[in-house]
């Protein structure tokens, strides 16, 4: 009975301090200190006044995809050669698209911003929940989104899979928002973004914004987009998007299509080149994921917080690609995970009958045996225990509203 006490104590102690501004779920297991990207340059990240800053993202106890991917500096096996010194990017991972392997790395598991690389992310939530063939008409809204637009026309109907196309080779903002309402708004969206990062084991993830402005609390991994790219490229819609060269969509009324290029060198100019992601914001700087398939192998290259120095990022996820086809899958330094090794996260927002469908679905007793076993004593602690999550409810709602204020009135730098 004491122990059981001692536990929930514990447990109602760990959830206010995270609710009042504590770092204690912040904690890295190693002594990496990237556990939160650099500090912003510009006012991009402002919360609303009297809104809070976000804690950083919960640092998992065990390292995803292995005990190596903890480390700060380049993770290689031993006897291996040295990743090209012109790789310059902060953080990279570079993986085996087919078996997962991880086979090179560099401080794979810091956070950083992603720029419009969590496009990827957003189109892999919109394959699931629609239709390619569902139609869209795009409002002036969409076309006004701040940074990089495809140029969709207000008042045209696109379908569903004519707007990824915009979302995914030109990093269209205004595809992102129009992609957004059509699942039922900007912070459902977001929800739905969250969730599908937690699901596929991207613990480092915290999406701000559907097109990857960036916005108070944003974070992810090099091995989290590794991880997200993936699992999208196994999806035949997004693969075959994520390689096609150029096309055209619907143009403005009586006037001619609207042709579209791809963005990325990789998928441009690199042999065996099969698609990417490019990203760029003053806050983020420039990020890039590219991949390539030679004999019958496809790598992924995935580059974070990287400048155009001593070569262009396109440059530097070419030659990462040479170096990993040159190396085999018989020492991986890791793996990219295809589930969440963590139980599933349960929103404080969620009805409680589905909280409670979702403990017991993951063999964690229901509230009412707690109850039924230990009585009169723990029915108080359980009440402080709603309380809390009240006040950690109400904390994520005005930290969703304060994000939505923000985007409609600051502006963003992106390409």
């Amino acid at each position: 009975m004491k122990s059981v006490l001692r536990v929930a104590v514990c447990t109602i102690a760990a959830a206010l301090v995270l609710g009042t501004g504590g770092t204690a779920a912040a904690q890295p297991p190693a002594a990496c200190p990237n556990i939160a990207p650099p500090p912003p340059v510009d006012t991009s990240e402002v919360p609303a006044p009297g809104m809070p800053v976000p804690e950083p993202v919960p640092v998992p106890e065990n390292p995803v995809g292995g005990d190596r991917l903890v480390e700060c500096g380049v993770v290689i096996a031993q006897g291996l050669p040295e990743p090209p010194a012109e790789v310059t990017a902060a953080s990279w991972v570079l993986a085996d698209l087919d078996s997962g392997a991880v086979l090179a790395a560099r401080d794979p598991h810091a956070r950083h911003r992603p720029a419009s690389t969590i496009k990827v992310l957003t189109a892999l939530t919109a394959i699931h929940a629609l239709r390619l063939d569902d139609t869209i008409v795009v409002t002036q809204e969409d076309a006004n989104q701040e940074g990089s637009r495809v140029g969709l026309s207000p008042g045209v109907t696109y379908t569903v899979q004519q707007v990824l196309t915009g979302l995914i080779m030109r990093s269209g903002n205004d595809a992102a928002h129009a992609l957004a309402m059509k699942m039922g708004g900007v912070e459902v969206t977001l929800d739905k973004v969250n969730a599908l990062a937690r699901e596929l084991g991207a613990l480092d993830t915290r999406v701000a914004t559907p097109s990857g402005l960036d916005g108070p609390g944003m974070s992810t991994s090099a091995y989290d987009l590794a991880v997200v790219f993936r699992a999208a490229m196994s999806e035949p819609a997004f693969a075959s998007i994520a390689a096609t060269h150029n096309t055209q969509l619907p143009g403005k009324p009586d006037g001619p299509p609207l042709e579209v290029w791809s963005d990325n060198q990789v998928l441009l100019n690199y042999p065996g080149g099969i698609g990417g992601k490019t990203g760029f914001t003053d806050d983020a700087r420039h990020t890039f994921i590219g991949a390539a398939e030679r004999d019958g192998r496809r790598l992924v290259a995935v580059l974070m917080r990287g400048e155009n120095q001593p070569v262009r990022q396109s440059q530097q996820t070419m030659r990462l690609l040479d170096y990993g086809f040159g190396l085999s899958d018989d020492a991986p330094v890791g793996r990219l995970v295809t589930t969440s090794p963590e139980p599933p996260y349960v929103d404080a927002d969620a009805p409680a009958a589905q909280a409670k469908a979702d403990a017991s679905e993951n063999g964690r007793p229901q509230e009412s045996s707690m109850f039924g076993t230990v009585g009169g004593p723990l029915t108080l602690i359980v009440i402080l225990a709603v309380a809390a999550i009240g006040v950690l409810t109400l904390r994520r709602r005005r930290a969703r509203l304060a994000a939505a204020a923000r985007r409609r009135h600051n502006g963003n730098d992106h390409p």
